[in-house]
């Protein structure tokens, strides 16, 4: 398809999983036979956020319309009545807009620190309400004084585009007493990328909220294509993107960016209207486990942590990739020292390679291993962590002369272990991508697209499994519209669903969503 049609459909892009609004399912009788005026509003299947019961209290974090790109800027206060050690901290997004207007991408900083990174849905002519909700518990120590407050979700209002984006945050803070597994400070980089430890610290991890946007190419990075091919989308050698981290110059951690798909992506918003893709409304960071370099972090001295995108093309913009790090101390000793002992990093493989015909075709293999450990001595002794990380790209990329056929196969994985001591931690994810779009007679655009966002983790213990999780999360959609006439000409029909599975040592979650037309017509526990 023309790559102005793709571009049309999309300006901005993602938030959270937890959305539950309108519960009810419609009735076969109430299906119409194409999308109307209003429809459902945005449900995953996601789980809602577990609460806890007892006492609570609610903080307004920001409440704000969103006209342009004038960020929000307030105050957070600590709640009062509930203390300053919680049991869980739960942020929640509630939002309406109404008439037209492209999917937008949004954070919000609290101190500096990044608490949540979301896009928006797109609205119908009649209106819709959207509700996200996140476990912030482990920014609970940024929360325990008054910080300055920043939100922005870029937007543009005008006679075409006329949805004002009107939004309230709110934090709800459990009294009780905290898990124990939420670090003890909560930094962020200096201008400079500068990041100062305390001198204690024990164990550090880096969280960074990696999202290609904006606008142009990066926004649809799984498809760009290597120089020589006839492609409206090109990226130097193709599609292969990797976030790495480094401190001080020296690669320190290594992962698979997730290939969000926003609520305008493929061309076809109306894939989108009610069930969102895999994280579009929770943007989750990336995490790296720095611990094998606390020895050299803990001198009392700044240090550079620079975070980079392998593959996007000189000078290109379209990634953001804001840094927060999560600190745990020893608190027994004011010095922690130790040392880097492991550094091994294996080549970059990363190879697409065209070839013309009537349909054209880009395969990409993309491949990179790193390991690191390192030991700290704390006032329980030595502690040696041992971090692994192995990442691989496979996809094939098929399209026509004026890509009016274009589609993608395409898979990621990206395998962690974290060793401390005796006990590991692994990690396999896989995420997936499979569809097409194609333009035929009279403009009618047809999208068939199936995501897979998967994860399996296993903690051992001297090599015997103690715990267990898998995650299997599947959006399938199937939506046709003619293309480059009025909204009201549209005539768009459309399926999807989503299937949300989560189960392991710890319960089992199980729920599926079925819309037609805009409608929900299935909303199905198993477990």
């Amino acid at each position: 398809m023309k790559r102005r049609i793709v571009m049309s459909m999309l300006a901005g892009a993602t938030l959270l999983a937890s959305t539950l609004l309108g519960t009810g399912s419609a009735h076969a009788a109430d299906v119409p036979a194409e999308f109307g005026t209003d429809w459902h509003d945005p449900v995953t299947a996601a789980p809602p956020v577990e609460r806890p019961s007892g006492k609570s209290c609610r903080v307004t974090l920001a409440r704000a319309q969103f006209r342009d790109f004038t960020p929000y800027r307030g105050t957070y206060t600590p709640p009062d009545g509930c203390g300053d050690r919680w049991s869980k901290v739960v942020l929640r997004l509630d939002g309406k807009v109404k008439g037209r207007q492209y999917d937008r991408l949004g954070y919000l900083h609290v101190g500096g620190v990044e608490v949540l990174r979301t896009s928006t849905p797109q609205p119908s002519p009649d209106g819709i309400e959207w509700s996200v909700e996140k476990d912030v518990t482990r920014y609970s120590d940024t929360f325990r004084e008054s910080r300055d407050v920043e939100m922005l979700i870029g937007n543009v209002v005008d006679d075409t585009y006329t949805g004002v984006l009107d939004v309230t945050v709110t934090l709800t803070f459990h009294q009780g007493r905290p898990d124990g597994k939420s670090p003890d400070r909560v930094l962020t980089l200096d201008g400079d990328s500068a990041l100062t430890t305390p001198r204690n610290s024990e164990r550090i991890v880096a969280e960074v909220y990696a999202t290609g946007s904006g606008g142009g190419c990066e926004e649809y990075w799984y498809m760009t294509v290597p120089d020589p091919a006839p492609y409206s989308c090109k990226a130097g050698q193709g599609p292969y993107r990797e976030v790495q981290i480094r401190v001080d110059g020296r690669l320190a951690g290594i992962a698979t960016p997730f290939p969000t798909v926003w609520t305008g992506g493929w061309s076809n918003p109306f894939l989108w209207y009610v069930i969102p893709g895999p994280r579009a409304f929770d943007i989750k960071p990336i995490t790296y486990d720095l611990t094998p370099f606390a020895g050299l972090l803990n001198d009392g001295r700044p240090h550079r942590v620079e975070v980079s995108v392998v593959g996007v093309p000189e000078g290109q913009t379209g990634w953001s990739t804001p840094v927060n790090v999560l600190v745990w101390q020893d608190e027994r000793r004011d010095r922690v020292t130790g040392a880097l002992t492991v550094h091994r990093a294996g080549d970059l493989a990363n190879s697409s390679v065209y070839t013309p015909g009537s349909e054209h075709r880009v395969a990409t293999e993309g491949a990179h291993r790193l390991t690191v450990a390192g030991y700290v001595d704390t006032s329980h002794g030595r502690v040696t962590t041992t971090v692994s990380r192995s990442l691989g790209h496979t996809s094939e990329h098929r399209w026509t002369d004026g890509e009016t056929r274009d589609g993608l196969k395409a898979t990621w994985t990206d395998d962690e272990s974290v060793t401390v001591d005796g006990r590991s931690t692994r990690t396999h994810r896989t995420y997936t991508m499979d569809g097409t779009t194609t333009l035929g007679a009279g403009d009618r655009l047809r999208t068939v697209l199936t995501l897979g966002d998967r994860a399996t983790t296993v903690v051992l213990r001297d090599g015997r499994r103690t715990a267990w999780s898998r995650l299997d999360d599947t959006y399938a959609g199937d939506a046709t519209y003619t293309a480059n006439v009025p909204r009201d000409q549209r005539h768009a029909v459309g399926t999807s669903s989503e299937r949300y599975r989560l189960y392991g040592s710890h319960g089992c979650y199980d729920r599926t969503l079925t819309t037609v037309q805009g409608m929900l017509t299935a909303d199905r526990s198993r477990c």
